[in-house]
């Protein structure tokens, strides 16, 4: 069976986004992405929701090969490019090539997906979709960011949970910056 993870970056005080969904409190640095990257190696298939799809959209494929461009980032564009994503979305019209919409039961599609052969899937962000996914507990790993800072109120990350998920810390890191990443799977 295949590993559902989530992939988040959140402030200490659980929220994924601000008011207005700012996110400019996040930070994503060269040494973040160190962790990061190798960990998206293992996915062949990514999972958003309307708006952080068309988020991703908008960067990766067009950010191109220039001198001021790390190799790191060009190696994940041309993942992304490649990746086959699913979109959750009742309202998006048309999509990448590489990309197939749910526009319903995306738990019963995830589910289906989890039965298939292949590598990690992966739910990149997309807070309203992760609400879902959580309530209906097919998410087996929560790799998260923790970033030091608290907003207050906004997008949170863990919304409307109504029956308790035992978790186990797998690992964490701590970075320069003071993010910590936390890597918790199901017991």
């Amino acid at each position: 069976m295949r590993n559902l993870i989530s992939l988040a970056h959140i402030s200490l005080d659980g929220f994924m986004a601000g008011p207005d969904g700012d996110m400019s409190f996040l930070s994503m640095t060269p040494e973040m992405g160190d962790l990061i990257y190798p960990l998206i190696n293992t996915v062949d298939l990514s999972v958003y929701g309307r708006v952080t799809y068309q988020l991703m959209e908008s960067y990766w494929p067009t950010l191109g090969d220039g001198p001021e461009v790390g190799a790191p980032e060009r190696k994940h564009a041309r993942w992304y490019n490649g990746v086959q994503k699913l979109v959750a979305s009742r309202t998006l019209a048309t999509a990448s090539a590489t990309t197939r919409i749910v526009r319903d039961d995306i738990v019963g599609a995830l589910r289906a997906a989890k039965q298939e052969k292949g590598g990690d899937i992966m739910v990149f962000g997309s807070p309203t979709l992760m609400h879902t996914l959580i309530a209906a507990d097919v998410i087996d790993t929560y790799q998260l960011t923790i970033q030091p800072v608290l907003v207050g109120r906004g997008t949170p990350l863990f919304a409307n949970v109504e029956k308790q998920q035992r978790l186990q810390l797998r690992d964490t890191k701590t970075f320069s910056n003071g993010v910590i990443a936390a890597r918790y799977a199901r017991r």
